[in-house]
């Protein structure tokens, strides 16, 4: 008899903020900087948070990817991927409140895999599907742009 997962878990993070921009998290038995640079008054000991969002995206992605082409049988090979972002930064300066600061979010794909454009594709349309990061910020009004393609 096959064991069942959980499908709701909690997840849970723990940071030590020992100044204005530094949260030291702690996540599983992992301990990561989130910072602001020197030229906002952090240390620059890692990235903010808005940086660690879309790097969480790409993240996502990438996992996501492989386990939907592993479902359809498609072999993507290694990825490598870049986003890049139009960020209203009214809200985090205080200027005004701002319903969608993530207002695009254009993501490419490189797959050095066999797989044709067209099976890349239908990775694609899965992994927007399934992404959970991906499904975040849609929900949140960002426009996300994916263009997969071979490398």
């Amino acid at each position: 008899m096959a064991i069942r997962e959980k499908t709701t878990v909690k997840l849970s993070a723990n940071a030590d903020c020992p100044s204005h921009s530094l949260a030291n998290v702690s996540v599983r038995d992992l301990t990561f900087a989130i910072d602001e640079p020197e030229a906002r008054g952090g240390t620059n000991l890692g990235p903010t948070p808005t940086d660690t969002a879309l790097a969480a995206l790409i993240g996502c992605t990438n996992v996501i990817g492989h386990k939907c082409a592993k479902s359809l049988g498609v072999d993507i090979g290694h990825l490598e991927i870049s986003a890049t972002c139009d960020f209203d930064r009214r809200g985090v300066t205080l200027e005004e409140s701002i319903d969608v600061p993530f207002q695009k979010i254009v993501l490419n794909v490189k797959a050095n895999g066999p797989a044709t454009q067209e099976e890349l594709q239908q990775v694609a349309l899965e992994v927007t599907k399934y992404c959970p990061l991906s499904i975040l910020f849609k929900q949140a009004g960002t426009v996300v742009e994916e263009n997969w393609q071979s490398a």
